[in-house]
């Protein structure tokens, strides 16, 4: 990574910019050498009907913070970067405060890459295990 962690952080809050990410806000909070941390606020605009965070806002938070690392990790100026599979399994109810999102690659191929994302609430629970797919389609010039 070239960047500062600072550069990158603003970088990813500039592709939030009039998305889903900024509807749900979803805001990009900590980059290590092969990890990236987003964090989603538990308000009612994310809940189900009975009051808990729901599923797809989880599943939203965990593409968004995958989508993301791929972007910074791997040549985005060179390609395209797609989430083509996602697989989530919620294993705790959060009503509110705010849950992070921790992006870190498993496998880095020259066309698919597996990301492990793990999402916990604010004291470190483990809310949801995502497993994320992404490919890097070449841009063409």
């Amino acid at each position: 990574m070239n960047l500062t962690q600072e550069e990158v952080l603003e970088q990813c809050a500039k592709m939030c910019k009039n998305t889903l990410m900024e509807t749900l806000e979803i805001s990009f909070c900590e980059v290590g050498e092969n990890y990236l941390v987003a964090k989603m606020p538990v308000t009612p605009r994310v809940h189900q009907p009975d009051g808990v965070l729901h599923g797809g806002a989880m599943v939203a938070l965990a593409e968004s913070v995958g989508s993301a690392a791929s972007f910074i990790f791997l040549n985005a100026e060179d390609f395209y970067i797609r989430g083509i599979e996602i697989s989530a399994n919620h294993v705790k109810s959060v009503k509110q405060g705010y849950v992070f999102a921790k992006a870190e690659i498993l496998h880095q191929g020259r066309t698919t890459q597996l990301w492990d994302i793990k999402i916990k609430d604010e004291e470190g629970n483990l809310v949801s295990i995502v497993k994320l797919t992404t490919i890097a389609l070449p841009k063409t010039k």
